[in-house]
């Protein structure tokens, strides 16, 4: 009997394809990024100079957060290959870990980031953030990381061609403003898209400021510049001189009219043009039968520290001449990124332009002293008038120069080459000979302090500790200042340090909130003008007690005015 065949063994069909394995889900966060975010987001809880409220923080905190997680990210996908040779993934426990690791960071960096901002509003002199408003910190800055990662990942879900054209978009954003802070002559797109920008709120008025009908303000009546033309920066520079009441108060004697001259970018465009014309305008005046003529170069769109120029009028009783021109459209904060070239130019003609005009007068005519000030930006510009320290000696009769932004030529290097074993902060040049450094409980000891005599004609550089535009540079982002390196200055916490990245970025928010601080701290200079004033230029026979008398009439001015 025959066995029936063992039947065939059926081979699979290689037309059906294997059943697909279940596709793995890829996690909400990359762990790298989220590690190294977390790191920079927490170091930025740390102190810098100025203190900051909790919406400020979360802001300081979001972007380094972000940055630390895209550079995460950037890394992770230089080591994939890597991961995926070992076959290694995070599982659900590490990720447990993971999370767990981040929330105790955060909360121990929350929780010493606000013991530090109240120690650091105590010192400065400014309320202390409440426990409320510092938790905001953390929604804030998680909500910087969401929006930028949503963005991203936007882009990334569009289609090639819009992708391309955002790429591109990207690109000129970046590369734009690239070109202009580069500092290339004449090459500043950036600059020529914002000045138009901003060119309706120079029409405007400050303060409700109307023309001067006195002939020895710019832009009255008798003036060879017109109201218009001035600007709204050059407007409030004329017409906010001190009443003659305080005048005579503050001098001790009967007051003169002090004169004003400006001159606005609707003037001209070209900055030897204004010059020449303030030199007009200071001939018109009778500015060179005054005993001084001070040069002030001016920040942004053409303003001057209203509390510095009315402290020089003040002590020598209107018997004064003050000249300055505008040279931007931008506020501040723009003009310090892109106006470089432009404040260095408007400083160096303007002072070239008065010296030489002082220079041509008869021999044997009184001469007026010539002194310079600026501020911030607008010092900046005043010391581009001078490569040496020896050129102040021998061009100059004063100059004072508050805040001076750590790009300044000069400032930069006198500080690179100060005495040996001073400090960054308060350091001591040639023994103090020409130029001496003060600024909160220091300024009133300048003629004391190097202990060395002191002859004509002086320099003084008034900068906080906590002065965040005399310490911020782009030097930060990689390297440690020397003043990070020394003994902190009197208003600033022992616990500031310095991290890559971070204490660049810190630093670039509290240049915005400089001015929010008491006078003596951060950008805030104020009745410190009229001390080193005193140093610089002094009317003949002044006295500490005079001094005094000025600083009592800045507090409680005229109430009539």
């Amino acid at each position: 009997m025959a066995h029936p065949a063992a039947p065939r063994p059926t081979l699979p069909d290689a037309t059906v394809p294997p059943a697909p394995r279940p596709a793995r889900r890829r996690p909400l966060l990359h762990p790298g990024g989220l590690l190294l975010g977390t790191a920079l987001g927490a170091l930025a809880m740390t102190p810098s100079l100025i203190p900051r409220t909790g919406f400020v923080q979360g802001l300081v905190c979001g972007v380094m957060l972000a940055a630390g997680y895209f550079v995460g990210v950037v890394l992770g996908l230089l080591v994939r290959p890597l991961v995926r040779r070992t076959g290694r993934r995070l599982n659900g426990a590490a990720w447990v870990l993971l999370t767990v690791v981040v929330l105790v960071v955060w909360a121990v960096a929350g929780f010493l980031g606000f013991r530090w901002q109240a120690d650091q509003a105590g010192l400065l002199g400014v309320a202390a953030p409440r426990a409320i408003d510092w938790l905001l910190a953390f929604p804030v800055a998680l909500g910087v990381l969401v929006v930028l990662l949503l963005l991203v990942r936007g882009v990334r879900a569009l289609p090639r061609w819009p992708r391309r054209v955002v790429g591109v978009a990207v690109v000129l954003v970046v590369v734009l403003p690239g070109i202009s802070l580069a500092g290339v002559p004449g090459v500043n797109p950036a600059r020529s898209v914002l000045d138009r920008a901003f060119t309706a709120q120079n029409e405007g008025v400050f303060g409700g400021a109307t023309q001067p009908a006195d002939p020895l303000r710019s832009g009255s009546p008798a003036s060879l510049v017109s109201w218009e033309s001035l600007g709204r920066g050059g407007r409030t520079f004329v017409t906010t001189t001190p009443s003659p009441a305080d005048l005579a108060r503050a001098s001790g004697h009967p007051a003169l009219d002090p004169i004003r001259v400006y001159v606005g970018l609707g003037a001209s465009a070209d900055a030897r043009e204004r010059a020449q014309l303030a030199v007009r305008e200071l001939a018109r005046t009778g500015a060179f039968s005054r005993p001084v003529i001070g040069v002030v170069t001016s920040t942004g769109t053409g303003f001057a520290d209203a509390e510095a120029v009315n402290a020089l009028e003040l002590a020598w009783g209107g018997d004064t001449a003050l000249v300055s021109s505008q040279y931007s459209l931008l506020p501040s904060g723009l003009s310090f990124l892109l106006d470089g070239d432009r404040v260095r130019e408007a400083g160096t003609t303007m002072f070239d332009a008065v010296r030489a005009a002082v220079d041509a007068l008869p021999p044997g005519s009184p001469r007026p002293q010539v002194v310079v000030f600026g501020e911030s930006l607008g010092s900046l510009g005043s010391q581009a008038a001078f490569p040496t320290v020896e050129a102040v000696r021998s061009r100059a009769d004063g100059a004072l120069w508050n805040g001076p932004p750590n790009s300044s030529d000069l400032w930069h290097g006198l500080v690179a080459r100060r005495d040996p074993g001073g400090p960054e902060i308060r350091p001591v040049v040639e023994g103090g000979r020409t130029v001496r450094f003060g600024g909160g409980s220091a300024t009133p000891l300048l003629t004391t302090t190097p202990p060395a005599p002191w002859p004509d004609p002086r320099a003084v550089y008034l900068q906080h500790p906590s002065d965040p535009v005399v310490w911020w540079s782009w030097d930060l982002l990689w390297s440690r200042s020397d003043w990070l390196a020394q003994p902190r200055g009197e208003d600033v916490l022992p616990s500031v340090r310095w991290y890559p990245l971070v204490t660049f970025w810190q630093l670039a928010m509290d240049m915005i909130r400089a001015q929010t601080v008491p006078f003596g701290h951060g950008h805030n200079y104020g009745p410190e003008s009229l001390d080193a004033w005193m140093d610089v230029v002094p009317p003949p026979g002044w006295t500490p007690a005079d001094t005094a008398r000025v600083h009592a009439v800045q507090q409680v001015p005229d109430p009539t005015r």
